[in-house]
């Protein structure tokens, strides 16, 4: 034998090893993966007025402060779990 019957002999069962490896007979299942932690913690603490803070206006700039805090946190947390949910369920569907 030359060496391009070789070659090809060696070429025809690398493919016959990889046509094998394709046809399997165990079921394989895809899980939906879980949502990172990061992506599940709750949001951070609202700042508290401090006792020597007696004016209004102190009063207005750490509520409108907690309030920006609150729905920015609110809407990243509904949109992403309306985003995961969605992912899921076409998932789900696809099985």
């Amino acid at each position: 034998m030359n060496r391009t019957e070789i070659g090809m002999m060696i070429l025809a069962l690398i493919i016959l090893v990889f046509m094998t490896g394709c046809a399997s007979v165990v079921p394989v299942t895809m899980h939906f993966p879980q949502a990172p932690e990061t992506l599940t913690k709750p949001c951070e603490e609202l700042e508290t007025l401090p006792a020597d803070k007696k004016e209004l206006s102190d009063l207005l700039d750490n509520a409108s402060g907690n309030y920006g805090k609150h729905y920015e946190c609110a809407e990243k947390i509904k949109s992403w779990n309306d985003w995961y949910n969605t992912q899921k369920k076409i998932h789900e569907e696809v099985k």
